[in-house]
């Protein structure tokens, strides 16, 4: 057990987020699959308020980066505060959004709320949450690499993804291999020590 356990993170360790991506297509069915493991994840009460909308078509991937600059440009040169901007100036990041384009997939991940053909959920943000976690440690253990992209606002994406409104768009996640140039910063993450306290 102690094998697994340590094997496993250790392989969880090797995880970045990528934002530089190769247009090699993704073998088919490993998509799916992870997708299928992310919705083992619990919900409050079992409704499992998510949906996975999965955009491969290059006219709707391009559809979804022009949207989704205009927004980021406008968040980047107007709404974003000088402290949020300082805090991700090492992650090289700006409101060009090309891997929206670039990555062979992009899974869109909305919240389920209460609508004609859904029943009322329960803890709809943990539970979402959750099942993206499983999500990307799914797509790690693929092989495959991802990266959480959050715009803001994010309702332009009912229309790209031709979604009722009951849906909320919750996180943006293009999915392929990295790009053989692509960078990620050298980012430390906290000591076990720091993050885990034993009463």
């Amino acid at each position: 057990m102690v094998r697994e356990a340590e094997a496993f993170a250790d392989r969880m360790a090797q995880r970045r987020s990528v934002r530089d991506f190769a247009a090699d297509p993704v073998p088919e069915g490993v998509i799916e699959a992870a997708i299928r493991a992310a919705s083992t994840a619990p919900s409050g009460a079992n409704v499992q308020p998510w949906r996975f909308v999965v955009l491969t078509d290059p006219t709707r991937k391009r559809r979804l980066r022009e949207a989704a600059e205009a927004e980021e440009r406008a968040f980047y040169d107007h709404r974003a505060s000088d402290q949020w901007l300082d805090a991700i100036s090492g992650l090289g990041t700006d409101w060009r959004k090309p891997f929206l384009e670039t990555a062979p997939a992009v899974i869109v991940v909305f919240e389920v709320h209460q609508g004609p053909h859904s029943p009322k959920p329960y803890y709809v943000k943990e539970s979402v949450g959750i099942a993206v976690g499983v999500l990307i440690t799914a797509l790690h253990h693929a092989g495959l690499v991802t990266l959480t992209h959050t715009p803001n606002p994010m309702r332009f994406l009912n229309e790209v993804c031709e979604r009722p409104r009951e849906e909320r768009p919750y996180v943006v996640m293009p999915v392929g291999y990295p790009a053989p140039d692509a960078l990620v910063p050298e980012l430390a993450r906290k000591p076990l020590d720091e993050v885990m306290i034993r009463r």
